[in-house]
């Protein structure tokens, strides 16, 4: 089973069946900063796709709740307190929702860089309610769900349902799209966190108009990120990024995710995406080689 893409359940020797959910990488393929609302949010119009690899969540009935933190990027969150990890608030939230007394043993395999644009905590907020969801028969497209996932953080909803959709109002308004058909994509990040709130507090609240309307891929490319600028003030690494990105052949759209620094390139065929992810490996930056679903 790929560590990065795993999604099913395993019954241990003693019985138990332990559920895997993958909590896969966000990309924003269009991001457009319509205003500030008087909430502290910001009225977003955006596109999200979704890859097939991430983080892994694993979810199994314990004696105690308690959160364990395994993969390449486990260390990043270890100084963090376990109990305010949004994987916990998220499986608090579900238990209280659903009046859930089980106590659960939860496994973050974490393989996406943190704060990076690209899902990271929302994705791996998901998956737990998602797998928790599946470990007690509740419905995954239940409406309590949705709602808690709201609660939790404004992509939390967009990765919950996990599929390209187009999301409006701070990105939980969501409009499910139809799928981008396994295209190749490589995601790079220059080994630097970006903070959201520092990246939103510089963007100069300008609305630079509407995303689009039309087919997924044509929207995207006639659109934005409206954080990109401000990122790039912030983590000038990103520049270095696009740039290779966007010079190599065969691509069809690059672009920073999110509020960054991690960016994205979509391409036309596997050889020239894994090409691509050489020259950035080459670089010492972290590069992830997979596909849209």
């Amino acid at each position: 089973m790929n560590a990065l893409a795993a999604t099913g359940s395993a019954t241990h020797g003693r019985g138990m069946t332990a559920i895997v959910e993958t909590a896969p990488a966000k990309i924003n393929l269009a991001l457009h900063v319509r205003r500030r609302r008087p909430d502290g949010y910001h009225e977003l119009e955006t596109l999200f796709a979704f890859c097939r690899d991430g983080d892994v969540v694993t979810v199994e009935a314990a004696d105690v709740t308690r959160l364990t933190l395994t993969g390449p990027f486990a260390a990043v969150l270890a100084d963090e307190s376990r109990d305010d990890n949004l994987v916990m608030r998220a499986a608090r939230g579900f238990c209280e929702r659903f009046g859930i007394t089980q106590s659960h043993a939860i496994t973050l395999d974490k393989h996406l860089p943190v704060a990076s644009g690209i899902g990271g905590g929302s994705a791996d907020a998901a998956a737990t309610l998602r797998a928790l969801a599946r470990l007690h028969g509740v419905a995954v497209d239940h409406p309590d769900l949705f709602a808690l996932a709201t609660a939790l953080g404004a992509d939390v909803p967009a990765c919950l349902l996990g599929q390209t959709a187009r999301g409006e109002g701070k990105g939980d308004a969501l409009q499910p799209l139809a799928p981008l058909g396994d295209r190749p994509v490589l995601l790079v990040n220059p080994g630097v966190g970006v903070s959201t709130a520092a990246v939103f507090g510089r963007w100069d609240g300008v609305d630079r108009g509407a995303l689009g309307q039309g087919e997924v891929m044509a929207i995207a490319a006639a659109g934005r990120n409206d954080l990109e600028p401000p990122a790039r003030a912030i983590a000038p690494q990103i520049d270095a990024v696009l740039a290779l990105l966007a010079a190599a052949p065969g691509v069809a759209l690059a672009r920073m995710s999110g509020s960054g620094a991690t960016c994205f390139a979509l391409f036309g065929d596997v050889a020239a995406r894994d090409a691509a992810a050489e020259l950035a490996r080459a670089r010492g930056w972290w590069a992830l080689a997979t596909f849209l679903r």
